[in-house]
């Protein structure tokens, strides 16, 4: 059984096909997805899919990029969905300096209250970082992130990024860019990190794993790279997925009963 850590199955390029697409998971070993919100406007829509589906839950956060569209009324209509039954994390929150849009201060002051709503609701943390490393472990450090708990989602920084995290007791999600060629950093990390800390995402409909580099990405393409980090680590592929799915379900469902 293969756990989803992070989708984005309410996005418009599953518009076409997104019924029969979801329903064709389960019949292919995909036990549990999660669909993670990323601006006001996703909210609704993950919750729709999480109470459309057995096997899906939902996630309820605003991504940095959309941060400037947030005030505290909006925070509170947050608070409020996310006490939804099948919500089990708080994201995709964090810092983004790529774009470097909005303003660094706002990007940092709506991480530091979502992360504050989180620890209010009992919820744990899917982080967006993105050119922001030393922020984000710091804002997470002070915030006592690890009392809460929290996955590195598409995580790409190297070694020593990857240390702090995991020395907090966070998990890394591990997506498609782990088969790119140029992904040599992502394989350090995954031969580094402890397989009991590494959790299996896509970011569908994005960064679609080789061969499939550039079309839109599935849960479906899991497998391949469940098959990369088993030869990253030399260990067998049924154990990747096991241990992945195990971590998954421990994170995300420990709040659940």
């Amino acid at each position: 059984m293969i756990f989803e850590t992070h989708a984005h199955y309410e996005d418009e390029a599953f518009d076409e096909d997104r019924k029969e697409l979801l329903e064709n998971l389960p019949k292919n070993n995909i036990k549990y997805v999660v669909n993670v919100s990323s601006s006001i406007n996703t909210v609704d829509k993950s919750l729709n899919l999480a109470d459309a589906y057995d096997y899906i839950y939902a996630t309820v956060g605003v991504h940095p990029e959309e941060t400037a569209e947030l005030d505290e009324d909006k925070l509170l209509w947050l608070k409020e969905k996310a006490k939804h039954k099948k919500v089990v994390a708080v994201g995709e929150i964090g810092l983004d300096y790529y774009w470097d849009t909005p303003d660094r201060n706002i990007q940092k002051k709506w991480f530091a209250r979502q992360m504050e709503m989180a620890r209010e609701l009992n919820l744990p943390l899917v982080i967006h970082s993105r050119d922001a490393a030393n922020d984000t472990y710091n804002m997470m450090k002070e915030a006592k992130a690890e009392e809460m708990g929290a996955i590195l989602h598409c995580f790409g920084y190297g070694v020593e990024q990857a240390r702090q995290y995991l020395n907090m007791g966070f998990y890394l999600g591990i997506g498609g860019v782990v088969t790119f060629t140029n992904g040599r950093k992502l394989k350090e990390v995954v031969e580094y990190a402890p397989l009991e800390q590494l959790v299996l995402e896509t970011d569908s409909p994005y960064l679609s794993p080789v061969p499939y580099r550039g079309k839109r990405n599935s849960s479906l393409n899991l497998p391949l790279i469940a098959r990369e980090i088993a030869r990253i680590k030399n260990i067998d592929y049924d154990t990747v997925i096991r241990i992945t799915y195990e971590n998954a379900k421990k994170f995300y469902f420990k709040t659940k009963g």
